[in-house]
């Protein structure tokens, strides 16, 4: 029972990317290689965000809100923003589209998360002997997770790749970035201030996953619509 436990919340974590890849034209692309070049940045990125945070933040007892090592951390996290920016201009990419492209980086940037921050509570607690909610929430959460960066990285070839995008979304589309880049600190201002516990914050970021992807696909559609005329 446990061991299914196991196999069933890790294909809820990881078996997501698997479907996107695979029922998407991303592997009719042969993007693979994007995808995994992609994820080598986000482990190069995570490392530094990981020394930053341990130099600039410091360690408190309690677990409440602290508006300035909440700001850091935002400020930290827009180093994720430096990664997808590097992978998404300077990676060497096959002959792909742009629409390929960054679905591709947000993908193996997602699916590197996943590994790094949910692997290993998930080999450790799901294969408990007490049945626990957590890990599918977990699972969950990463779905959402997976949402959230593609938005960002197609947000980001908005930014970085089109040049000829109509200049009344800019605003939109920098405003939606930025939002996708704090939502860490959005999470976290609930759980800590609002005290939302565990189910409600999934629940939020796996609704909040939908509206953003809604807006940015309109956003990415009609900057595509602009550039075909």
């Amino acid at each position: 029972m446990t061991v299914f436990h196991f196999f069933n919340c890790a294909l809820l974590t990881f078996g997501p990317h698997a479907i996107y890849y695979s029922a998407t034209p991303l592997s009719e692309y042969d993007t693979l290689g994007t995808c995994i070049k992609t994820a080598v940045v986000y482990l190069i990125t995570a490392l530094i965000k990981l020394v930053c945070l341990a130099t600039f933040l410091k360690v408190t007892e309690n677990d409440s809100f602290d508006p300035y090592q909440e700001l850091l951390k935002a400020l930290i996290g827009f180093i994720d923003v430096a990664g997808l920016y590097y992978a998404m201009t300077q990676l060497t990419h096959r002959n792909i589209s742009q629409t390929h492209k960054f679905q591709a980086v947000g993908l193996g940037w997602a699916f590197a998360d996943s590994v790094l921050h949910r692997l290993a509570p998930l080999w450790v607690g799901a294969r408990g002997l007490e049945f626990t909610w957590e890990y599918i929430l977990q699972g969950l959460e990463a779905n959402a997770n997976l949402v959230f960066t593609v938005s960002l990285a197609s947000l980001g070839s908005l930014m970085w790749l089109r040049k000829n995008k109509p200049k009344a979304l800019i605003p939109f589309i920098y405003a939606c970035a930025g939002i996708l880049a704090t939502m860490p600190s959005i999470t976290s201002y609930l759980r800590r201030i609002l005290d939302w516990d565990f189910p409600k914050v999934v629940g939020f970021e796996l609704l909040a996953s939908v509206v953003m992807a809604f807006l940015s696909a309109q956003l990415f559609f009609a900057c595509q619509r602009r550039s075909s005329i």
